[in-house]
């Protein structure tokens, strides 16, 4: 059985505290930090299966609040992709900062308006985020000057049944300079809840972040 090491965290930013859950596999060779949706947290259902998912592949996860109880209620807050974007970069800067997570490379996995915060925290940082997935994101509302910018392998997953936030992908996708990936899930609507849906994404996902955290020779390996 995996070993995990597992540890409720706190980001202290803005005069805030945002709760989070690392989880460090044995031997890990990566962190994913997770950017949540709208109206979405740590306890995501949907993003604690693309981390567990994620972890078999020997990458370490942070699903973190990006905003308090407070802040989601306020639906402006819940689409302020700025606000969004500094509480995340603050969280990589702890992980940058903390003894067990600092010399491991950093992926970012956005979903919703989270996609867009991690694409603009992508943008700012450069080579310091090493690959980017988008699950049902809208990495429009990134900005078309932080989609030029961004030099980060970026991955958009998208279901073929999200007909709007598909178009807004390829939008997005045509701004980006970066290598870059659209991948279209069959059947798949928003919340990716058809069977078998979120499992093919998390798939992508975690081929992704090991071709770009780990190397090529390490993505057809199975956990």
């Amino acid at each position: 059985m995996q070993s995990l090491q597992k540890e409720l965290i706190d980001v202290e930013t803005d005069g805030v505290s945002l709760e989070g859950m690392l989880t460090i596999p044995e031997g890990a060779a990566g962190m994913i930090l997770f950017a949540h949706g709208s109206g979405s947290s740590r306890l995501s259902p949907r993003n604690n299966y693309v981390a567990d998912y994620l972890q078999r592949f020997q990458m370490g996860t942070l699903l973190i609040d990006l905003l308090t109880p407070h802040e989601d209620s306020n639906l402006s807050t819940r689409f302020d992709i700025s606000l969004l974007s500094r509480r995340l970069n603050a969280a990589c800067d702890w992980l940058q900062a903390c003894e067990a997570t600092a010399h491991l490379p950093i992926g970012l996995f956005g979903a919703s308006t989270g996609a867009a915060a991690a694409l603009q925290v992508a943008a700012m940082r450069g080579q310091g985020i090493v690959a980017v997935v988008s699950r049902g994101g809208r990495p429009d509302l990134a900005g078309r000057s932080a989609l030029r910018m961004v030099n980060t392998p970026t991955l958009l997953i998208v279901g073929g049944h999200d007909d709007i936030v598909l178009e807004l992908n390829r939008q997005a996708y045509a701004l980006l300079r970066c290598e870059k990936q659209l991948e279209i899930v069959r059947g798949a609507t928003h919340l990716f809840e058809e069977a078998g849906a979120l499992e093919q994404a998390a798939a992508l996902a975690a081929n992704w972040f090991v071709l770009h955290l780990i190397g090529p020779e390490a993505v057809a390996t199975k956990p």
